[in-house]
């Protein structure tokens, strides 16, 4: 088992122990075990009990239990609770803004044991007698209930591409006189799949007999080909097509929808194309990459050969937005800074998070004097890499940074971005984020709206007015390369960049494995269009020290 899915163990033993009402002290010895366990460089699979014990915050009994998960893939414990929690209860966790204390209240005092009867209650009103609660909260959960309705069944193309390259390469192995490709959503690069599409000429009896072997796997035709679910997996689907068919059927169902109508109204498909890039030809079109046939404008860039040198992984030259342990990091600086130098990059901003955000261990005044004085050390140490000193500012209700105007100008570039009270109207919202871009000190807006894809919509923002701030400003929009942020999103780029907007894809890592998440940042950007000349963390490490020298 991995680290992510011991904890997910601790992390639903303490919530059901808190709905049920046990010792807090107790509780709270399994959230922090799940805690450490989530933020560990290297695998508790591959330690011995004596460095499990090592590990600050895990005991003995937290150590036995961690073993047993290992072992069996199960926790008694944790299966007593199980059983005696309705399976509509414990689905009630996965709904924002409610905690098991308040699902505990909902359960016992309203009777309340699934979503459904949740969500029936909500629109007859019942929620607002409960202590603790009101209209606004009762609100809240039909929004999350409608947020979570809307996600069922959605993965993150992050999460589904290992299986994704696996199930090709296997089907390419058992096949290999017969083509199969990537199609659809996936081969778009959408951030969030509902099924992983995949072309091939190969019938649905040999398909079904390939995956009839793996347990669990059910198969179904229908109008969008064959479908095959294997369990805790994203859907497959496959559309098959004749050997002769085949890149035609690619471009057509690789296309969006708008992409297709709008390609339809002007141009042709040739008969029995050798390749893609023939089809294009074909209709004298520069050829456009999946990830960017989304749109229709795209197409009369290719009609005018004015289609943009797309940004790549490997046009990242620096780290810029990462977390050490100076706050909630898994790594020291020196650890992070190395791994960037290791890992080919000629710079690292560490951008640990400030003050008010307490439960992520945030620097004061003195703990960032502090660190600057490692890095000075460091950058001496480790020349002619370097470590920027940033800082991620938090942006407070009114619009606000973080620190006064002495300590702002202590850093290199400052990330300003909201982390707390994220339920607001767009009134309010776009307040605080005006207020905090035209702060001089702001260079960086980080995760513009907040969102966290699958999970959180995100407060709302007026995008344009927003992005035209950054621009009269001179502040950067960050891409937030995380894959469950991904924010800003890839369809406001074109926007951004029409207006002159600079950005920056940035993994806002927090481990030393957490940098590689840049190129899911890079991935979304290519759907919008982005140039590493209008990327941030694309220059080198001179044309950012310029950059700093030159910023107000």
């Amino acid at each position: 088992m991995t680290n992510q899915q011991i904890a997910d163990v601790f992390d639903l033993l303490s919530k059901l122990m808190d709905i049920h009402g046990e010792n807090s002290f107790k509780t709270k010895t399994y959230s922090t075990a799940a805690y450490k366990i989530e933020k560990l460089p290297e695998q508790l699979s591959e330690m011995e009990t004596a460095r499990i014990l090592s590990i600050a915050g895990i005991g003995e009994a937290v150590a036995q239990k961690i073993n047993t998960v290992k072992e069996t893939g199960k926790l008694p414990l944790l299966e007593e609770y199980i059983l005696k929690t309705p399976p509509g209860v414990i689905e009630m966790l996965s709904l924002k803004g409610i905690g098991p204390k308040k699902i505990a209240l909902l359960w016992k005092e309203l009777g309340l044991e699934s979503i459904g009867e949740l969500e029936y209650a909500c629109n007859e009103n019942r929620l607002i007698t409960l202590k603790g609660f009101g209209a606004k909260t009762q609100d809240g959960i039909l929004k999350n209930i409608t947020f979570l309705r809307n996600n069922q069944g959605f993965y993150l193309w992050a999460e589904a591409e290992a299986y994704a390259e696996q199930v090709l390469a296997d089907i390419r192995k058992a096949f290999p006189d017969h083509k199969t490709e990537f199609t659809g959503d996936y081969r778009r690069q959408l951030p969030a799949l509902s099924a992983i599409s995949y072309l091939t000429d190969l019938d649905e009896t040999s398909l079904r007999s390939h995956f009839g072997a793996i347990p669990g796997a059910v198969s179904d035709s229908g109008d969008e080909g064959l479908v095959v679910k294997i369990p805790d997996m994203p859907a497959l689907r496959f559309i098959t097509c004749a050997t002769g068919d085949f890149y035609t059927t690619l471009f057509t169902s690789t296309a969006s929808p708008q992409f297709a109508a709008a390609f339809a109204e002007k141009y042709t498909l040739p008969q029995a194309p050798a390749s893609e890039e023939a089809i294009f030809a074909h209709n004298q079109l520069s050829y456009i990459v999946p990830a960017m046939r989304e749109q229709a404008p795209v197409l009369e860039q290719a009609a005018n050969h004015t289609l943009p040198d797309l940004i790549q992984p490997a046009d990242i030259k620096g780290i810029i937005h990462s977390h050490s342990t100076w706050s909630d990091g898994v790594n020291t600086l020196e650890q992070m800074a190395v791994a960037a130098r290791d890992k080919g990059y000629e710079y690292l901003v560490i951008s640990d998070h400030s003050q008010a955000a307490f439960y992520a261990n945030g620097l004061s005044p003195e703990r960032i004097a502090q660190q600057h004085i490692e890095i000075d050390h460091l950058n001496e140490k480790l020349a002619p890499f370097r470590i920027f000193k940033s800082i991620e500012a938090d942006i407070l209700h009114d619009g606000s940074l973080d620190y006064n105007e002495s300590v702002l100008g202590t850093f290199d570039l400052v990330i300003a971005s909201v982390h707390s009270n994220l339920k607001m109207n767009e009134e309010k919202a776009m307040q605080r984020l005006i207020a905090a871009i035209t702060n001089p000190f702001t260079r960086i807006l980080g995760h513009p709206t907040g969102r966290l894809l699958l999970s959180r919509e995100g407060y709302p923002v007026d995008h344009k007015t927003l992005i035209d701030a950054c621009v009269a400003h001179k502040v950067v929009i960050e891409i937030n390369a995380h894959p469950r942020r991904l924010d800003l999103d890839w369809s406001w780029i074109p926007y951004a960049l029409e207006q002159g907007a600079m950005l920056s894809v940035n993994p806002d890592a927090h481990s030393i494995n957490g940098m590689d998440l840049v190129k899911y940042g890079v991935y979304a950007a290519q759907k919008g269009g982005l140039t590493a000349a209008r990327n941030l963390s694309s220059m080198s490490l001179t044309a950012l020290e310029a950059f700093i020298k030159t910023a107000r």
